[in-house]
């Protein structure tokens, strides 16, 4: 049954009727005819917008406001419920618009809304309000920012982002570190992020590598020698890697792997920071900061007598654990990124791995850790000779060789994938930046909403 009615149908005592009936109503009632003019504004229009009714009577509301939601009611026909906002009062308002028809012709149109402005203020507020706090509270859970040399570590892996501020606190420091972890965790890397954020960064950061140096060599090599202190000798003599190292770092790399007599000789010179070169008879006074770094457990092997218990405590005072790459798979797609954006530059071509080749990545234990992985994907972006990597572009040991464990059927997931890929993006844009939004931001392209909207989405945390 059809209720619409016009003032051309309805007698003059039930138009009396129902105009008393509108005028009762809390809500504003508007009704214009097909040529926007208003025909009909109730009490509540002047009461809650403020705006006498006799001044708008006759007006074409298509001169005032041409873009208001009855006009488009009017125009196409269709009712809407829903927020508007009236330009030339300055008032947001909720309501419900709807045409006026005689037949299939449309006479005219209908608005029944109310002011929210003052809600929508509210609410604003409350945002600004909650931004304000949850800023405040962001600073108070601040931790200290990392340095800048500390960019090359990549991950949100809370083990790791541990162990980096500890470094980043002690780095301003001049105690003696010593870094554990596997081969390939990427302990040199450590060492150096630490010289470069330390005060000696100005000076030299010399790198001593003890298991790739004989044990007759090493100490002409730490110590240095004078000229015919022994068969071979260079002419002139040479100064060892201490003194290289004076006002600077002397970097240790795999000192487990020292032999006991050259652990005692070590000992003294941390303790009286002075050398004796090797055919000299006087001691050379050095300043110097140790950084030593182990694949070994030492504690150990000081059980085991291989490793001096006094050395060992003189060089764990601040031990760094750098933890395997299997015990942060969460990092890996953000780290295969960071690489792959690097081959693409040598290559000429953008290098992205597929999803089915992500996945046997995830399912490697990585005992060659970060470098292993480092060699994959070089590898692999050789080989593929295009931008997508597959699994047969990947080295042949990291193939599943069990029927059972192939690429699963729903790796094709494009939601998954598309968050998976967001998320690796935002991790490597914020390592690339050092943690600053504002840089990331421009990076990934993104608005700051979007930006802070994906951060919770995939519980990004940012240090700084």
């Amino acid at each position: 049954m059809d209720h619409t009615m016009t003032s051309s149908v309805i007698k003059q005592w039930d138009q009396e009727m129902l105009l008393k009936i509108l005028n009762k109503i809390q809500d504003v009632v508007l009704v214009i005819d097909s040529n926007t003019t208003i025909v009909y504004a109730n009490e509540a229009y002047a009461k809650i917008l403020g705006v006498p009714i006799q001044k708008v009577l006759g007006r074409k509301l298509s001169d005032i406001e041409p873009e208001a939601a009855v006009i488009r009611a009017l125009h196409t026909g269709m009712a809407s419920t829903g927020r508007d906002y009236i330009k030339s009062l300055g008032l947001d308002v909720v309501g419900h618009v709807f045409p006026l028809l005689d037949g299939d012709r449309i006479i005219g149109s209908v608005a029944i809304f109310n002011n929210i402005t003052e809600i929508v203020q509210l609410t604003s507020e409350l945002q600004r309000t909650k931004g304000v706090a949850d800023y405040l509270k962001e600073q108070l859970n601040q931790v200290e920012p990392l340095p800048l040399s500390f960019k090359e570590y990549i991950g949100q892996n809370s083990r790791l982002k541990e162990t980096l501020h500890l470094a980043a606190k002690v780095a301003k420091t001049d105690s003696t570190i010593l870094i554990l972890g596997e081969s390939g965790v990427g302990k040199e890397v450590l060492a150096k992020a630490i010289h470069h954020a330390s005060r000696r960064k100005d000076k030299p950061l010399i790198k001593v590598n003890c298991a790739a140096i004989p044990g007759q060599l090493l100490e002409s090599e730490l110590f240095g020698f004078e000229e015919g202190s022994f068969t071979g000798a260079k002419k002139g003599g040479k100064l060892g890697k201490f003194e290289l190292a004076h006002e600077g770092t002397i970097f240790l790399d795999e000192i487990g792997d020292m032999s006991l007599a050259m652990q005692a000789k070590l000992l003294r010179v941390l303790q009286e920071k002075e050398i004796e070169r090797i055919g000299g008879t006087k001691s050379i006074k050095v300043d110097f900061r140790v950084i030593a770094a182990t694949n070994k457990d030492l504690a150990g092997m000081v059980k085991a007598g291989s490793f001096r218990q006094d050395l060992y405590y003189r060089l764990n005072i601040v031990p760094l654990v750098l933890p395997p790459l299997r015990e942060r798979k969460d990092d890996i797609g953000a780290i295969a990124h960071h690489f792959l954006r690097r081959f693409s530059k040598e290559l000429g071509y953008e290098l992205i791995l597929s999803p089915q080749a992500e996945w046997v990545l995830h399912g490697h234990d990585w005992p060659g850790n970060i470098r292993e992985l480092q060699n994959v994907l070089e590898h692999a972006g050789i080989v593929c000779g295009g931008p997508i990597i597959e699994p047969q572009h990947l080295p042949g040991y990291l193939l599943p060789s069990n029927p059972g464990k192939q690429v699963p059927a729903n790796i094709y997931n494009l939601k998954a994938a598309v968050s998976r890929l967001e998320k690796e993006l935002i991790t490597a844009a914020l390592a690339h930046n050092n943690n600053n939004r504002t840089q990331a931001i421009k990076a990934l392209g993104i608005s700051r909403r979007t930006f802070y909207e994906k951060l919770r989405q995939y519980n990004i945390s940012i240090d700084n």
